[in-house]
Formats: C-alpha cells, structure tokens, sequence
C-alpha cells in the first residue's frame, strides 16, 4: 500500500500534468483561433480563447 507521501507525489504530479494540458490547450485554441466550448451555469457556451488566462493552478489541499 502507498504510503500518504507517495500519494501526494503522485497527486502533485498529476495537478502538475493537468496545469501543462490546460496551457497546452490554450495555446492551440488561440493558434488555431477557435473557441473553448464550456459549461457555464448548466448551459454550453463558446468562449474566445483570447478571454482566458494561459494559465491556471489547481487548488492542492494540504492533506
């Protein structure tokens, strides 16, 4: 069984993988300049990829 530093480096990489996705994302997008199709309050949105941060953390909690 992984012990809970195991499971935090394994988890630190995983935020780190999404982080790089996303920025990856958003370079292509605004390359390609095609929208970002997202959920907004329940209802599909199209929004300019020139709208959104290149960038973004996820919240990484302590425990």
């Amino acid at each position: 069984m992984a012990t809970k530093e195991q499971l935090k480096e394994e988890r630190d990489r995983i935020v780190k993988g999404l982080e790089e996705t996303y920025k990856r994302l958003i370079e292509y997008k605004k390359q390609k300049n095609s929208p970002i199709i997202v959920v907004r309050n329940g209802k599909i949105v199209a929004v300019d990829p020139n709208d959104i941060l290149p960038t973004t953390l996820y919240k990484r909690d302590a425990g």
